[in-house]
């Protein structure tokens, strides 16, 4: 086992400052290091409550999977154009990890990159201390070091990894993470992976952190705003007086995600790391049934998905199954997976994942199932021009519903805006200055999304898997959501999992200019 992974070692002081705030935070851990009474003790990744969570998914007997990942610079062609930029290997996406539930992944990464990175497992419900965050659950690898993540996967679904360090991942360090379940196959033929991505790394001297860079040196007043808020709002916060019950900006159908869609503009849209001049071809027959397992790895652009000729059935978000759901075209977003299933028609049919309210050429792929000429990379099917399915009109199937219960705590996650600097914040606060989350192993907790800006926000939690709360009590379990503009949007989820887990907004330069807190187990 590489030396730098040492699970039972504590984590250093200056780890656990980014668990609280600031100065209140050193005086807390004084205080826990002396056992005063009542003193807020926190679950370390390293202790024993995280190994007892691991030894109950993990068999006895389990398969140990093993992989290697090398996170370096390389050249990436991107079908025709060349860019430099990071990635795992020299392929973008990177390798494909296939596992099958219940199984152990053991994945020795190697940096060999100018920086330190991490991997983050995104959507796994696995051991607190191979969560991949720097300074919360590890010390980020240093160039030229390495590290042994291992966990077991107890749940079958669509993953995928990326690092947890700065914007790194708007380069090419992503790849998905398939956890097989024994049950598939039974009604589908065959399958294929379609991952999504926004790019800008290597086109004309742009990279992720000059682009973070430029985003703070303009501000909030620098950026495009879109519709008018009220009174001050912007993309920053509103005054609401403490009530959400206000918060009813209407929702146009054919822009679901309100007018301001993202802050980056990107001059491709990535198919399976190919743009639309030479795009990726999947290969099937007539009347078979695919299964696309859809990630969306863009960093800033959600997209509105369809297959041009074909329906989708949606039967399964964030890894889980929900009940068969009927969709022309599917809007995902940064952080979310989505299975759907499509009966194969004879031809060659476009599939495209067009940049929502964002201007570009669209992410663009192929399905062949027979001869004729491929459509042009501009096509508009016509699935496009009903309103997206989303999540909301979701749910979730019945065997993965949580048990109904009263919440024991609820969380209130204002999400807001700096007026002017280019700050983002959960409950008033840019982390790492943050209040944490507190909670307790065995409770039912509601999170409480309270959207006060004029952009959606793809909250992504670490470590658990939540259930939207509805009317009805069936929303779909998910770990990534959209939380609309100037909307509230709560969800459940129970403590399982021990350990210090983020919760975080899923556009990558928001959650590095602070839109980050921590879901905290005490004791």
């Amino acid at each position: 086992m590489p030396s730098s992974h040492l699970p039972s070692t504590p984590m250093s002081r200056r780890g656990f400052l980014a668990l609280g705030t600031g100065a209140a935070t050193a005086a807390v851990l004084t205080a826990c290091s002396q056992n005063t009474p009542g003193a807020r003790t926190l679950v370390e990744p390293g202790s024993e409550a995280v190994q007892a969570g691991e030894n109950s998914r993990r068999a006895a007997d389990a398969t140990v999977r093993e992989v290697t990942l090398r996170a370096e610079p390389t050249t990436l062609d991107l079908g025709g154009v060349q860019v430099r930029s990071w990635a795992f290997g020299n392929t973008l996406p990177g390798q494909e990890i296939r596992i099958r539930r219940g199984e152990v992944l053991r994945a020795d990464i190697t940096n060999s990159l100018p920086a330190p990175t991490t991997v983050h497992w995104h959507g796994i419900a696995l051991r607190n201390d191979m969560d991949g965050v720097p300074h919360v659950t590890q010390s980020a690898i240093d160039p030229g070091g390495t590290f042994r993540y291992e966990f077991a996967a107890p749940d079958a679904g669509t993953y995928f990894f990326h690092p947890h360090v700065g914007v790194q991942l708007d380069r090419g360090l992503y790849a998905p993470l398939i956890i097989e379940d024994p049950e598939d196959g039974k009604d589908y033929d065959l399958e294929a992976v379609v991952v999504l991505d926004d790019w800008l790394d290597g086109v004309d001297g742009r990279n992720p952190d000059s682009e973070l860079e430029q985003l703070r040196a303009k501000g909030m007043a620098g950026m495009n705003m879109g519709g008018a808020a009220p009174s001050g709002g912007g993309h920053g916060g509103m005054d609401m007086g403490g009530a959400t019950t206000t918060m009813a900006m209407p929702t146009d159908p054919n822009a679901p995600l309100g007018e301001d869609p993202g802050d980056v503009t990107y001059p491709y849209y990535l198919i399976n790391g190919r743009i639309g001049t030479d795009p990726v071809t999947f290969a099937g027959r007539p009347g078979q049934r695919m299964r696309l397992r859809i990630i969306n790895a863009a960093s800033d652009t959600a997209f509105r998905f369809a297959v041009g000729g074909h329906q989708l059935r949606v039967t399964h978000s964030d890894g889980f199954p929900v009940q068969p759901q009927a969709a022309s075209n599917l809007l995902i977003s940064m952080g979310e997976r989505y299975d759907v299933i499509v009966d194969l028609a004879d031809g060659v049919f476009p599939v495209v994942a067009v940049p929502e309210g964002k201007t570009g050429p669209q992410g663009f792929a192929l399905i062949r199932t027979g001869g004729g000429t491929p459509p042009p990379r501009d096509v508009r099917p016509a699935e496009l021009a009903a309103a997206p399915v989303t999540a909301a009109v979701l749910t979730a199937a019945e065997a993965v519903r949580l048990p109904a219960r009263k919440p024991d705590k609820t969380h209130d996650v204002t999400l807001e805006a700096d007026d002017k600097k280019y700050v983002w914040t959960i409950n008033g606060k840019a982390f790492p200055d943050h209040a944490p989350l507190d909670v307790s192993e065995g409770q039912r907790v509601r999170l409480r999304f309270v959207n006060k800006t004029m952009m959606f926000h793809p909250m992504h939690l670490h470590g658990h898997t939540f259930q939207v709360v509805t009317p009805a009590g069936n929303g779909p379990r998910k770990d990534t959501s959209i939380v609309l503009p100037m909307k509230t949007l709560e969800v459940d989820f129970d403590t399982d999992n021990p350990g210090q887990w983020m919760v975080h907004c899923h556009n990558i330069y928001h959650g590095e200019a602070g839109m980050m807190a921590v879901v905290s187990y005490v004791n």
